[in-house]
């Protein structure tokens, strides 16, 4: 009893993003052991291309919010603008994997679009406009946020609050991006869906429509979650959730998409030239592209 309301209160939202914190840490080192062995083969045998960097940052990016996350909830420091700080460098690094993410699937759109330069440079442009006013927005709310921590010994961490339109913003622009790029798949597909019959495109088609509707949901709900809860704690689980999830699925999905290019034995380069954008234009409809051949490609062939 000799502890407010508020004290226990700020104890409990720690204790609860220490739990969660452990958890994730947990499910992703089960995650990455797990799929270890295919990651593996795939980075020695694929080559070196964009996209291949983009998908080591995405892969290890989420390792470092972990472990920031893990810094922030267990070191036993009251001092807030540390505290703040550390909340900087984790907002960055979830900026850097969201937008190593988007990337991956933004090249994915191009090469449905038979590597149309409009579509890129608008895309891109509009991605760059949207980052640059997230980034504006969220490191203006958190200079604004209060640091909340424990005045109960033994539950150590510190958190912000803020609540408001502002914490929205990002998860509103991502949302507006994505689902601009679900209608250019959706108007591709829709284009093209009579005269290309190749396993690749539709397995390009099937991965962008899957992940764009996840990202929707995602960041809808992190657009939601301000407006009807208070305690940041609570919007916190998915906000972690959309960085995890996001960086998981374009990581799979590209894998998946390599796979399925080495089965097939994809004359003149891995599947992962179908998501990287050669200088020519890939017509997935054209026979010679999907041509089974004796011996699988090697790391080096080229277009």
């Amino acid at each position: 009893m000799q502890y407010s309301a508020d004290d226990v209160a700020a104890a409990s939202s720690l204790q609860f993003l220490t739990y969660l914190c452990v958890s994730t840490a947990t499910f992703w080192t089960y995650y990455y052991a797990w799929s270890l062995h295919e990651e593996w083969t795939f980075l020695l045998r694929s080559r070196w291309n964009k996209v291949k960097c983009l998908y080591i940052i995405t892969r290890n990016v989420p390792f470092v919010i972990i472990t920031l996350d893990l810094y922030l909830y267990f070191t036993p420091d009251n001092h807030s603008e540390k505290c703040l700080m550390l909340i900087n460098i984790y907002s960055s690094f979830g900026f850097i994997s969201v937008v190593c993410s988007e990337s991956i699937f933004v090249l994915r759109t191009y090469a449905l679009w038979n590597n149309n330069k409009f579509v890129l440079v608008a895309t891109v442009c509009t991605a760059i406009t949207f980052v640059i006013a997230s980034i504006d927005v969220a490191f203006t709310t958190i200079a604004a946020s209060h640091v909340m921590t424990s005045a109960i010994p033994g539950i150590t961490g510190c958190y912000r609050t803020s609540h408001g339109i502002q914490l929205s913003m990002p998860f509103l622009l991502l949302f507006v991006f994505e689902l601009g790029l679900i209608s250019l798949t959706l108007i591709r597909a829709m284009q093209n869906w009579r005269t290309v019959n190749g396993p690749l495109y539709t397995v390009l088609v099937k991965h962008n429509i899957f992940y764009y509707a996840c990202g929707l949901f995602l960041a809808a709900v992190n657009v939601l979650m301000p407006m009807l809860f208070s305690q940041y704690a609570i919007h916190s689980v998915f906000e972690n959730l959309q960085f995890y999830v996001l960086a998981i699925l374009a990581t799979r999905m590209h894998l998946h998409l390599w796979n399925v290019g080495q089965d097939l034995h994809i004359r003149g380069s891995d599947a992962l030239m179908l998501a990287l954008m050669s200088d020519a234009p890939l017509h997935f409809s054209d026979a010679p592209v999907l041509t089974p051949i004796p011996d699988a490609p090697t790391a080096d062939q080229t277009v």
